[in-house]
């Protein structure tokens, strides 16, 4: 029985594929963590969003707050992030002055994007859009 479940699992997984990295651009906003035991974080609504920005594997990841008309503050920091492929997987491997570590890339969609720590903690994102809760009649971007 526990063989048969492994083997459906491991055929579930999604096979990423070179062309699905540009899926990773944009804004993403946590929906919940998922820890090694199975136990589940949800999270509400949430003061900021990661921001991917990758081309050619390389690029950068920044936390960006969202602002009731619609725009992001920023902040200078920034992760650089490298795409790395390796036995079938997939890894997002990041990079600052002060520290170094990979994530894998277990799916990506143009609306979901799920990765695991090396805790083994997975991390499941909605896509996010700019909200414009003013209503001011301006565009957002």
């Amino acid at each position: 029985m526990i063989l048969v479940l492994s083997l459906l699992f491991v055929s579930c997984k999604q096979e990423i594929k070179p062309a699905d990295i540009a899926k990773l651009n944009g804004y993403w906003e946590i929906e919940k963590v998922v820890f090694d035991k199975g136990e589940e974080k949800e999270y509400g609504m949430n003061e900021s969003f990661d921001f991917f920005e990758v081309k050619n594997n390389k690029g950068i990841r920044k936390k960006v707050m969202p602002q009731f008309d619609g725009t992001f503050l920023t902040s200078d920091s920034f992760e650089n992030v490298t795409v790395r492929f390796k036995d079938d997987k997939t890894f997002l491997d990041y990079k600052t002055d002060y520290a170094k570590w990979s994530e894998e890339l277990i799916s990506i969609s143009d609306k979901e994007l799920v990765v695991k720590n090396q805790q083994n903690k997975e991390y499941h994102y909605k896509k996010a859009a700019p909200i414009n809760l003013l209503n001011d009649g301006k565009k957002t971007k």
